[in-house]
């Protein structure tokens, strides 16, 4: 028999917010530093290499982005950059959050694990979301990303909770759902955001529970506490 489930780890970009806020960025931050050296990115080419990036769930996808379009800066200058840009509206809110987690809380806790700067949760607060988490594990704060173990086990440590009693909830293979099951955790992987356009049946076979919404999680929940 499984064991329950105490503790949601939760991802932020992707299965709560949309990724499009990040995405556009890390274009406007990539164009930017580009023309530093005379060059220019072009939309098109910018949204192919993102694609390609989401669909092989593997590597950074700042590292790949600096790669390919920059010169004389790397990857920590383009990360610098986007996070001038970076911030979520509300209306990147997607619309089955809040309610997925008033029935998720009905339940279990929530704790929030994500590669995000520490005003995230500002954005958080503002849209009713921070009042359903128990658990803060943010990577600025923390001192470590995600798939590090150690923000895994940060949030863990925090709601006195074994891994084998928890279930992390992101939508990338690499650093959520490997990540994840590095520390013993169970895994739903969310299809939006930076998930592949077109999930393989490999990548498919990764997470135990595959969902395409949150208004799926409670029900995936249940199915990996029964």
């Amino acid at each position: 028999m499984p064991e329950p489930i105490d503790l949601v780890l939760l991802d932020v970009g992707g299965p709560v917010y949309d990724d499009a806020a990040y995405r556009d960025a890390l274009l406007r931050a990539t164009r930017e530093l580009a023309a530093e050296d005379g060059r220019e990115v072009a939309e098109e080419d910018f949204l192919r290499l993102y694609d390609e990036r989401r669909q092989a769930q593997g590597g950074s996808l700042r590292t790949a982005m600096a790669r390919r379009f920059l010169v004389s800066h790397d990857r920590a200058d383009l990360s610098a950059r986007a996070e001038r840009y970076w911030e979520y509206p509300p209306e990147a809110l997607h619309d089955d959050v809040l309610p997925a987690l008033r029935r998720i809380r009905e339940h279990h806790r929530i704790a929030v694990v994500a590669n995000q700067r520490a005003v995230v949760v500002d954005a958080l607060r503002r849209d009713g979301v921070a009042e359903h988490v128990d658990v803060w594990a943010i990577s600025e704060t923390v001192g470590a990303e995600k798939p590090d173990p150690r923000i895994f086990q940060h949030a863990l440590d925090e709601a006195g909770v074994p891994a084998s009693r928890a279930v992390h909830v992101g939508n990338r293979l690499d650093t959520d759902v490997r990540g994840a099951q590095r520390v013993g955790l169970r895994t739903v992987w969310v299809l939006r955001g930076e998930a592949p356009p077109a999930p393989t049946p490999d990548q498919l076979a990764e997470p135990d529970v595959a969902v395409r919404s949150l208004a799926e999680l409670p029900a995936a929940l249940e199915k990996l506490a029964s």
